[in-house]
């Protein structure tokens, strides 16, 4: 079976898919529609770019970290750790081949990029540079941006890239996680010339980017209890944060805030933040500023640092106890972790999405699983009153009376006149 994360089957000419890809590039960006020879992986991500507002004319990334912000930001981050291994394992080949290594951190800013010179010189004329902002919701379809989205190694060929200007070249990325917690905190990139659509140079950065992971874990002390966090978010107004032994009840703009930085150990900036807690309305800098000292207050300095915004130990969040469960087909385990929505009475735009992303999930994964008890759990928990999706399920595999007045009693609301739920 061909490997979907590979641009190249075996055999393929690279002139003529090269070619095919430019056309079905155009299709795309004229007409909105995806043909072959496009694999689903890169179709997927030229609909996420779409989505994102990124244009395929676009000439360059923005610097985001500059100076001493990034070299404040690069020495604090943790694969500046494995670095040296990165350039042991790499930087040879990256400079004999007139190829680029490029390390980003999880929101897909290049922390590093090194290799041969006047490689360097041609990416730096679309700001592939340290710095740079290079996620796939700001450059569209690459491989360091996508791999980081995607959670994958991935390889993006020549016109495979959403914007124009990136696609004479060709790049392979692999995802970095935090052995002692399994988050992402980055990719490792290899970016070069149409050589590098070749098979070996995907495993080639999957297999430096575990050797990464295992450093890592080598490198790492022993966690103790005193340094993780506990959040506990679902089903709750205002998280409950266990740190150092004591409990603090935090306020429900702060239990926003905590979430989103547990979701991002690399950190965020206050324009990340004002975004994701705001995210058109128009609020000043000096308010998050002012937020933000006040939280520091309830957390303390030595927890919440700044430049970016981040926590400094690790989170142990009840959401991730759900993803990892449902990652891990352990459906029951996952709906026994789920407690309730996400801070349920939050609107913040960012959390309200990962309210409702990781509501979807498990109702998908219960709906899939087809055991009766899981599905009347869930239909009779506040939550799962109106959960039309849910109460269907279950009354096809339990037909009870009861079960079948309430999907009638759903079924007539939504055919009400005026009603809004889809």
């Amino acid at each position: 079976m061909t490997d979907p994360w590979v641009a190249l089957k075996p055999g393929t000419d690279p002139t003529e898919q090269a070619r095919e890809l430019r056309r079905a590039h155009e299709d795309f960006t004229s007409r909105g529609t995806v043909a072959r020879p496009v694999r689903p992986v890169v179709a997927d991500s030229w609909r996420r770019s779409a989505r994102a507002r990124v244009s395929p004319e676009a000439t360059g990334a923005a610097v985001e970290l500059t100076d001493g912000d990034l070299g404040a930001y690069r020495a604090e981050h943790p694969l500046a750790r494995v670095m040296p291994l990165f350039r042991e394992l790499m930087g040879t080949f990256a400079s004999d081949g007139e190829h680029l290594l490029a390390v980003c951190d999880a929101q897909g800013r290049l922390l590093w990029v090194e290799g041969h010179a006047a490689t360097r010189q041609r990416a730096g004329r679309m700001n592939f540079v340290p710095g740079a902002r290079w996620a796939e919701s700001a450059m569209g379809t690459n491989a360091p941006g996508t791999a980081v989205a995607v959670d994958r190694p991935v390889q993006v060929f020549a016109a495979e890239h959403f914007m124009r200007r990136v696609q004479p070249w060709t790049c392979a990325a692999a995802p970095v996680h935090d052995p002692r917690t399994g988050r992402l905190i980055g990719a490792v990139d290899i970016t070069g010339g149409d050589g590098l659509a070749h098979p070996h140079s995907l495993a080639f950065v999957q297999a430096v980017a575990r050797a990464a992971e295992s450093q890592l874990a080598l490198l790492a002390p022993p966690m103790r209890a005193e340094d993780t966090v506990e959040l506990t978010t679902l089903g709750r107004e205002e998280a409950l944060l266990l740190v150092g032994g004591r409990k603090v009840r935090l306020s429900r703009r702060h239990s926003e805030i905590v979430v989103l930085l547990a979701r991002h150990p690399e950190g965020l900036t206050g324009d990340e933040l004002l975004y994701a807690l705001y995210e058109d309305e128009s609020v000043p800098k000096v308010t998050l500023r002012a937020e933000m000292a006040r939280l520091r207050r309830v957390l303390g300095a030595e927890l919440l640092r700044s430049r970016p915004y981040r926590l400094a130990a690790p989170v142990e969040c009840d959401v991730d106890t759900v993803e990892r469960r449902l990652g891990a087909g352990a459906v029951t385990a996952a709906a026994a972790a789920y407690a309730g929505p996400l801070l349920p009475g939050s609107q913040a735009p960012a959390l309200a999405r990962l309210r409702r992303r990781l509501a979807d999930q498990l109702r998908t994964a219960l709906v899939d699983r087809n055991d009766p008890d899981l599905l009347a759990d869930w239909a009779h928990a506040p939550w799962g009153e109106e959960d039309l999706v849910v109460w269907r399920a279950l009354a096809a595999l339990r037909p009870t009376a009861a079960v079948l007045a309430r999907l009638r009693a759903l079924d007539a609301e939504l055919a009400a006149p005026g009603h809004g739920r889809a």
